[in-house]
């Protein structure tokens, strides 16, 4: 779900401090992604959506996420956005933000 390697190295390279910084920016942003994909989506929006989605779950190693985004993103840019199931990119986006959200109150065990 969580690559908790790449966590440890990001945290290592910017400091605690800028980490969760990236963190709160990240989610910021992916909430707001996150919530265009629910309910009735935008079809022609999906696939810049999931690539943004995409981008930032890998710079935060979350590995699920980007992998079902660009599978979406795949199939949204054939022309089948419809057919992408949003519902379990909002869930993997779900229990990938608690996940990390949980690992911040222990910053040693990760």
């Amino acid at each position: 779900m969580i690559d908790w390697t790449r966590i440890k190295d990001l945290r290592s390279e910017i400091g605690e401090d800028d980490f969760l910084e990236v963190v709160a920016m990240f989610l910021e942003e992916t909430d707001e992604v996150v919530g265009q994909l629910d309910g009735t989506p935008d079809l022609p929006a999906v696939e810049s959506r999931l690539h943004f989605l995409k981008g930032s779950a890998l710079n935060l190693g979350l590995t699920d996420l980007a992998a079902l985004c660009q599978t979406g993103e795949r199939s949204a840019a054939c022309g089948n956005a419809a057919s992408v199931d949003l519902r379990a990119v909002t869930a993997c986006y779900q229990t990938a933000k608690m996940l990390l959200l949980a690992s911040l109150d222990q910053p040693k065990a990760v």
